[in-house]
Protein backbone atom coordinates (compact mmCIF):
# COMPACT_ATOMS: atom_id res chain seq x y z
CA UNK A 1 0.00 0.00 0.00
CA UNK A 2 1.44 3.05 -1.17
CA UNK A 3 0.16 6.52 1.13
CA UNK A 4 0.73 9.65 0.60
CA UNK A 5 1.12 11.89 3.77
CA UNK A 6 1.91 15.85 3.98
CA UNK A 7 1.93 17.72 7.17
CA UNK A 8 -0.36 21.22 7.09
CA UNK A 9 0.27 22.12 10.48
CA UNK A 10 2.33 21.55 13.72
CA UNK A 11 0.78 22.53 17.11
CA UNK A 12 2.74 22.14 20.28
CA UNK A 13 0.13 21.27 23.38
CA UNK A 14 2.27 20.38 26.53
CA UNK A 15 6.19 20.63 26.56
CA UNK A 16 6.06 20.06 30.35
CA UNK A 17 7.75 16.73 30.57
CA UNK A 18 8.36 15.90 26.98
CA UNK A 19 6.32 17.35 24.15
CA UNK A 20 2.65 16.71 22.64
CA UNK A 21 2.10 17.75 19.29
CA UNK A 22 -1.19 18.17 17.22
CA UNK A 23 -0.78 17.54 13.65
CA UNK A 24 -3.02 18.26 11.09
CA UNK A 25 -2.44 16.46 7.39
CA UNK A 26 -3.69 15.29 4.23
CA UNK A 27 -3.51 11.22 3.68
CA UNK A 28 -3.54 9.81 0.83
CA UNK A 29 -5.15 6.72 0.64
CA UNK A 30 -4.60 3.08 -1.40
CA UNK A 31 -7.93 4.75 -3.49
CA UNK A 32 -6.77 7.46 -4.42
CA UNK A 33 -8.96 9.41 -1.78
CA UNK A 34 -7.14 12.21 0.17
CA UNK A 35 -8.56 13.22 3.34
CA UNK A 36 -7.31 15.89 6.31
CA UNK A 37 -7.00 14.23 9.53
CA UNK A 38 -5.61 15.49 13.45
CA UNK A 39 -4.05 13.11 15.16
CA UNK A 40 -1.67 13.78 18.58
CA UNK A 41 1.74 12.08 18.82
CA UNK A 42 3.52 12.47 21.78
CA UNK A 43 7.57 12.56 21.30
CA UNK A 44 9.92 11.65 24.45
CA UNK A 45 12.62 11.02 22.20
CA UNK A 46 14.10 6.98 21.55
CA UNK A 47 15.16 4.84 24.04
CA UNK A 48 16.80 1.19 24.14
CA UNK A 49 16.60 -1.31 26.65
CA UNK A 50 18.84 -4.80 27.71
CA UNK A 51 18.31 -8.11 28.93
CA UNK A 52 21.44 -8.73 31.00
CA UNK A 53 22.13 -12.52 31.57
CA UNK A 54 24.51 -15.01 33.09
CA UNK A 55 24.63 -17.75 31.26
CA UNK A 56 26.37 -20.16 34.08
CA UNK A 57 24.56 -19.23 36.82
CA UNK A 58 21.04 -19.07 34.55
CA UNK A 59 20.47 -15.61 35.86
CA UNK A 60 19.25 -11.95 34.89
CA UNK A 61 19.37 -9.10 36.55
CA UNK A 62 15.60 -6.59 36.04
CA UNK A 63 14.84 -3.53 38.13
CA UNK A 64 12.18 -2.62 40.24
CA UNK A 65 10.92 0.87 40.52
CA UNK A 66 7.74 3.20 40.58
CA UNK A 67 5.54 3.86 37.62
CA UNK A 68 3.04 6.73 37.48
CA UNK A 69 1.30 5.99 34.12
CA UNK A 70 0.83 2.37 35.41
CA UNK A 71 -0.63 3.66 39.22
CA UNK A 72 -3.10 5.71 37.77
CA UNK A 73 -4.06 3.12 35.65
CA UNK A 74 -5.06 0.16 38.14
CA UNK A 75 -1.42 -0.93 38.97
CA UNK A 76 -1.63 -0.67 43.25
CA UNK A 77 1.52 -0.05 44.24
CA UNK A 78 3.20 1.50 40.58
CA UNK A 79 6.08 -0.27 40.81
CA UNK A 80 7.19 -2.55 37.99
CA UNK A 81 10.08 -5.04 37.39
CA UNK A 82 11.33 -4.17 34.07
CA UNK A 83 14.95 -4.50 32.07
CA UNK A 84 17.57 -2.02 32.72
CA UNK A 85 16.32 0.92 29.57
CA UNK A 86 16.91 5.09 29.16
CA UNK A 87 16.31 7.48 26.69
CA UNK A 88 19.25 7.92 24.06
CA UNK A 89 19.16 11.46 24.60
CA UNK A 90 22.12 12.39 22.08
CA UNK A 91 23.39 9.05 22.51
CA UNK A 92 23.70 6.53 19.90
CA UNK A 93 21.44 3.57 20.97
CA UNK A 94 24.87 1.33 22.23
CA UNK A 95 26.62 4.04 23.80
CA UNK A 96 23.41 4.54 25.85
CA UNK A 97 22.71 0.99 26.75
CA UNK A 98 26.02 0.89 28.09
CA UNK A 99 25.37 4.27 29.84
CA UNK A 100 21.93 3.36 31.18
CA UNK A 101 23.35 -0.19 32.42
CA UNK A 102 25.93 1.39 34.76
CA UNK A 103 23.94 3.50 35.94
CA UNK A 104 20.76 1.27 36.83
CA UNK A 105 22.46 -1.65 37.58
CA UNK A 106 25.59 -1.28 38.62
CA UNK A 107 27.27 -3.06 36.19
CA UNK A 108 29.87 -2.20 33.14
CA UNK A 109 29.54 -4.52 30.26
CA UNK A 110 31.35 -3.90 27.60
CA UNK A 111 29.45 -6.25 25.01
CA UNK A 112 26.04 -5.90 24.17
CA UNK A 113 24.49 -7.26 21.15
CA UNK A 114 21.26 -5.48 19.02
CA UNK A 115 18.79 -7.68 18.14
CA UNK A 116 15.69 -5.59 17.31
CA UNK A 117 13.96 -2.41 17.48
CA UNK A 118 10.30 -1.29 17.81
CA UNK A 119 7.74 1.39 17.89
CA UNK A 120 6.37 0.17 21.25
CA UNK A 121 3.32 2.59 20.58
CA UNK A 122 3.05 3.66 17.57
CA UNK A 123 -0.65 4.84 17.41
CA UNK A 124 0.45 7.72 20.34
CA UNK A 125 3.97 7.67 21.13
CA UNK A 126 6.93 8.45 18.42
CA UNK A 127 9.50 6.68 20.60
CA UNK A 128 11.43 3.68 18.56
CA UNK A 129 12.75 1.39 21.14
CA UNK A 130 16.34 -0.12 20.50
CA UNK A 131 16.93 -3.43 22.27
CA UNK A 132 19.98 -5.30 23.13
CA UNK A 133 20.84 -8.38 25.29
CA UNK A 134 24.35 -8.90 27.02
CA UNK A 135 26.13 -10.92 29.34
CA UNK A 136 27.10 -10.39 32.85
CA UNK A 137 29.51 -11.27 35.21
CA UNK A 138 30.24 -10.35 39.14
CA UNK A 139 33.50 -8.90 38.64
CA UNK A 140 31.99 -6.14 36.03
CA UNK A 141 29.95 -4.63 38.98
CA UNK A 142 31.47 -1.46 39.41
CA UNK A 143 28.47 -0.05 42.01
CA UNK A 144 25.42 -0.19 43.77
CA UNK A 145 23.34 1.01 40.29
CA UNK A 146 19.83 2.22 41.46
CA UNK A 147 20.40 5.28 39.23
CA UNK A 148 22.37 8.26 39.24
CA UNK A 149 19.50 11.18 39.10
CA UNK A 150 17.55 12.21 42.55
CA UNK A 151 14.35 11.37 41.33
CA UNK A 152 15.47 7.38 40.15
CA UNK A 153 14.74 5.23 43.17
CA UNK A 154 15.49 2.08 41.31
CA UNK A 155 15.99 -1.62 42.48
CA UNK A 156 18.31 -3.89 41.51
CA UNK A 157 17.18 -7.52 41.12
CA UNK A 158 19.18 -10.72 40.72
CA UNK A 159 16.61 -13.54 39.71
CA UNK A 160 17.28 -16.65 38.21
CA UNK A 161 16.02 -17.01 34.20
CA UNK A 162 12.67 -19.68 34.98
CA UNK A 163 11.91 -17.89 38.05
CA UNK A 164 11.99 -14.34 36.00
CA UNK A 165 9.89 -15.99 33.10
CA UNK A 166 7.74 -17.76 35.32
CA UNK A 167 6.69 -14.04 36.64
CA UNK A 168 5.62 -13.05 33.39
CA UNK A 169 2.26 -15.66 33.54
CA UNK A 170 1.92 -15.06 37.32
CA UNK A 171 1.66 -11.05 36.72
CA UNK A 172 4.40 -9.70 38.47
CA UNK A 173 6.46 -8.83 34.95
CA UNK A 174 3.33 -6.71 32.86
CA UNK A 175 6.27 -4.81 31.19
CA UNK A 176 6.07 -5.33 27.53
CA UNK A 177 10.13 -4.71 26.59
CA UNK A 178 10.84 -6.93 29.69
CA UNK A 179 8.35 -9.41 28.35
CA UNK A 180 9.65 -9.31 25.06
CA UNK A 181 13.16 -9.82 26.33
CA UNK A 182 12.21 -12.80 28.31
CA UNK A 183 10.62 -13.91 25.45
CA UNK A 184 13.48 -13.57 22.99
CA UNK A 185 15.94 -15.31 25.43
CA UNK A 186 13.54 -18.32 26.05
CA UNK A 187 13.11 -18.80 22.26
CA UNK A 188 16.79 -18.27 21.43
CA UNK A 189 18.19 -20.66 24.67
CA UNK A 190 20.33 -17.71 25.61
CA UNK A 191 20.32 -19.46 28.98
Amino acid sequence: MTSSVKILQKEILSANWYKLYKYTYTFTDKHGHETTQSREAYDRGNGATILLYNKQQRTVILTRQFRLPTFVNGNESGMLVETCAGLLDLDNPEDCIRRETEEETGYRISHVKKIFEVYMSPGSVTEILYFFIGEYSHEQKVNEGGGVDEDENIEVLELDFEKAYGMIASGEIRDAKTIMLLQYAKLHNLL
